[in-house]
């Protein structure tokens, strides 16, 4: 099945060109949440304990989300340097900047949101503002699939005016679904870890097989920046925590997320199919949660302690064994995404299914959609 999973058509050296993006990228993100820490700390922003949803002892400090964008910028701004004598160069700028630039937005709403608590209606303003910035430089999903698979052929500006609500819906969803998965030390940077790597396989095997001369160097210096800057704030992170990512770095990431599975969506759906299933963890934690609520007519948008991972804990698991397991799933379906995306489309739709109802299943069989508490917490048996 994965023979083929490096293509005869750009040498493996064409990726090792990019070495510097991660290194760049992991440093600069390192001193920047080291700075922003101490910052956060002198200027007192930071999150204090509330003994129902946010249950960390002592304040900790914020800004942890720019320390993430420092080093994905610079990742970013590296990745340039190294394609500066490509023929494509231009239009690869374009994609970067625009990617970079909803990346800030999204990064600076977030941020506002940990600072002056704002309302949710202006958080999602501001995330389709950062959407809005990916549709201008021209980064949306192609729908030409429909002709060949349904017979459904559309002209071009049918296409793009499809192809924004499409971009909205991503970046609303994957943006969210990260800033719910932030709930413990070292969980959303280590599962964006987990996933940014996997998109980084499909990206290098679309690389090799050359599928294009714009879309495969911008996805790959995307993810290589991406990893860097994660892993640059990791260590402040992990448990204990030294400082949080925030708003401003769960909203930067999952915005970042969202550009490179529409990234994916170039041509043909079968990478498209695969990124959305390598982010299959935070669509289940949301998707409990939602469901969660509803079933136990609670707010759909109120913050509680009813979590995938917040349940594990009141059940008696460590937080570190907790951040292990979500690290685990979150494999185990980047793994499957990019098993699948070497099978033919009808093939892999399949085994999305399955894995879809299996994930339904185990959580209905576990119990984690029952609420119980003040906050929705799972209290443990006794």
């Amino acid at each position: 099945m994965l023979d083929h999973f490096i293509g005869p058509d750009r040498p493996i050296s064409w990726i090792i060109q990019f070495w510097p993006v991660p290194i760049f990228s992991f440093v600069s993100a390192l001193v920047a949440t080291s700075l922003c820490k101490n910052i956060a700390l002198k200027l007192g922003i930071v999150d204090k304990p509330d003994n129902l949803v946010k249950t960390h002892k002592g304040s900790v400090a914020y800004l942890g989300g720019i320390g993430i964008l420092v080093g994905l910028t610079v990742g970013m701004l590296t990745g340039i340097y190294c394609i500066r004598d490509e023929t494509s160069f231009r239009p690869i700028f374009t994609l970067l900047m625009g990617v970079a630039a909803g990346a800030a937005i999204a990064c600076f709403v977030g941020l506002v949101d940990d600072i002056f608590d704002i309302k949710p209606w202006q958080k999602i303003l501001g995330q389709v503002i950062a959407a809005f910035a990916l549709v201008i430089v021209g980064i949306k999903p192609s729908l030409s699939f429909l002709h060949r698979y349904l017979g459904v052929s559309m002209p071009p500006n049918v296409e793009i005016a499809l192809g924004i609500p499409i971009v909205i819906f991503f970046v609303l969803g994957a943006t969210n679904s990260l800033n719910l998965l932030d709930g413990l030390d070292g969980l959303c940077a280590g599962v964006t870890v987990v996933m940014s790597g996997a998109m980084l396989l499909l990206a290098i095997h679309l690389a090799t097989w050359r599928f294009s001369d714009v879309g495969d160097p911008v996805r790959v210096i995307i993810c290589l920046g991406l990893l860097g800057g994660v892993c640059g704030f990791l260590p402040f992170n992990r448990h204990p925590a030294k400082i949080f990512m925030g708003d401003a770095g769960s909203m930067l990431l999952g915005f970042v997320m969202a550009s490179l599975m529409i990234l994916f969506a170039e041509r043909i759906p079968r990478w498209w199919m695969a990124s959305i299933i390598v982010f299959g963890l935070p669509v289940l934690d949301t998707a409990v949660a939602l469901v969660r609520r509803l079933l136990n007519h609670r707010p759909l948008f109120v913050s509680d302690r009813g979590h995938i991972y917040d349940q594990m804990i009141d059940r008696g698991m460590t937080l570190k064994k907790t951040v292990g397991i979500c690290y685990g799933l979150a494999g185990i379906y980047a793994l499957t995404g990019v098993i699948m995306s070497q099978i033919r489309t009808r093939y892999a739709l399949v085994v999305y299914i399955v894995v879809s109802i299996c994930s339904a299943y185990a959580v209905w069989k576990k119990g984690y959609l029952k609420m119980e508490g003040l906050r929705g917490a799972i209290r443990k048996e006794s």
